[in-house]
């Protein structure tokens, strides 16, 4: 497995070997071992979610707040998504900056998320299975939202394609309406994971 670190502090990207025969493909989607020598800790699974989504769907900007936060292990099993994370630790050298990955079902990328950095993706195929695992169980009294289309953020999402939102997505706060709540969390304990 491949281990690539973005330029957000505790982020990573998760390549793993494919082996491929007349049979079908076989690789390892998950290494407990190698998450831990470029996270420095153990990932630990509360939650297992999976979504089913149409060309268009734009989930996100999601995340929770900490303690206990959410961390994630997202990977799309068909289809294809441009999978983005943005910075929203207070304090952070990348705060307010996003990363996008293209994963799909060729690739079988993994994209971490830590705490304090808010995950949205853009479903670029029908029937995109998106799958990611959860070290906390999902609590909607933590759960916050930031608009995906936020101009502040800027997230180059993919020309062509009408995104569409849920009604909580569509509506939900910039990036400035929600910077002082933002501000009560530590994230500092969390740059490196």
């Amino acid at each position: 497995m491949t281990v690539t670190q973005l330029d957000i502090p505790g982020t990573w990207v998760f390549t793993p070997k494919q082996f491929s025969d007349d049979r079908g493909t076989f690789f390892e989607w998950f290494q407990d071992s190698t998450f831990v020598e470029a996270a420095g800790h153990s990932f630990t699974l509360a939650q297992a979610n999976c979504s089913i989504s149409s060309k268009g769907t734009l989930r996100g900007i999601h995340f929770a707040d900490d303690p206990p936060g959410q961390r994630k292990y997202v990977s799309c099993f068909t289809g294809e998504i441009f999978d983005v994370i943005v910075d929203l630790r207070n304090g952070s050298p990348t705060f307010g900056k996003w990363h996008g990955e293209i994963l799909n079902a060729e690739n079988h990328k993994a994209m971490s998320i830590p705490n304090g950095v808010g995950h949205a993706f853009m479903a670029l195929e029908d029937n995109s299975t998106v799958v990611y695992l959860c070290d906390q169980r999902y609590d909607p009294s933590n759960e916050r939202e930031i608009n995906p289309l936020d101009p502040e953020i800027g997230i180059s999402w993919p020309n062509g394609i009408t995104p569409l939102l849920s009604t909580k997505d569509a509506v939900a706060p910039l990036l400035l309406e929600i910077s002082e709540q933002l501000s009560q969390f530590d994230f500092n304990h969390l740059y490196s994971g």
